[in-house]
């Protein structure tokens, strides 16, 4: 297993620190991907997190293709990895949420961000350099992402949550019903590898995984639903909160 997973700490790097001193005062979310005017989705993420932060927390924009290693994003308090691919640059979506696991900033991927967290875990912390997405290489020699045995396009299902996890603590119930819009999920072949570094945070019906979170982090929540379709979603409030919790400590401790 990569060395990257082991850097996790309880405390907030004097970096981040350093890097506070040059933030907006406003309290930011970036919303990684390409917005596009006629994706229900995009629509609705800023206003969800609106609403779930009561007016406190703007979403900005940043294309895959400026993240760069992550210096664009190092002024937001939270990354949303939004639905949507193919991303303009699948080398930022990658890197934009490795950026977030790494520096312990909340992180929320929906849909398409669900599959690229998975793919940027099995590359970087399992070290499987060849994990792709299928739709992008229809021949990948591990198709970690792959087609739906039965495409999720604008359906609603039941998923169940496991016990212990930001999602059940945040719905505050043991299941619930969620709308999808993909026709791409992770490969069952692979399943086990994930499972060893990853909590299967919800499951469908079928048992098969539709969200991911990550352990030792504050908040690294990945999802095959889209939450921001839900009206008043508790896990897009459970999101905001993270964040906003993130830039009250970075303040407080520059301030001392």
């Amino acid at each position: 297993m990569s060395t990257e997973y082991l850097q996790f700490s309880g405390y907030v790097p004097d970096g981040l620190v350093t890097e506070f001193r040059h933030m907006h005062s406003a309290i930011r979310v970036g919303l990684l991907g390409e917005f596009k005017d006629g994706q229900v989705a995009h629509l609705a993420i800023p206003r969800a997190m609106d609403a779930a932060s009561d007016g406190q927390v703007e979403c900005v924009w940043v294309p895959t293709d400026s993240v760069g290693k992550g210096e664009s994003l190092a002024e937001f308090d939270g990354v949303w990895c939004v639905p949507g691919m193919p991303y303009r640059s699948e080398a930022g979506a990658l890197e934009g949420i490795r950026h977030a696991r790494m520096t312990r900033t909340p992180f929320l991927g929906t849909s398409a961000g669900f599959q690229y967290a998975l793919i940027e875990f099995a590359r970087n912390v399992l070290g499987i350099a060849q994990a792709e997405h299928q739709k992008s290489n229809p021949k990948a020699a591990v198709p970690l992402i792959a087609p739906l045995d039965c495409a999720l396009l604008g359906v609603k299902a039941r998923v169940h949550f496991r016990d212990g996890t930001l999602l059940r603590k945040a719905y505050g119930i043991a299941e619930s019903v969620q709308e999808y819009h993909c026709g791409f999920g992770l490969n069952s072949r692979y399943r086990r590898w994930l499972e060893s570094g990853l909590v299967f945070a919800a499951k469908d019906d079928q048992d098969e995984v539709r969200a991911v979170e990550l352990d030792g982090h504050p908040f690294f929540v990945a999802t095959l639903f889209e939450p921001a379709l839900e009206s008043n979603s508790p896990l897009v409030k459970a999101f905001a909160g993270a964040v906003m919790r993130r830039h009250n400590t970075l303040r407080a401790k520059v301030a001392s």
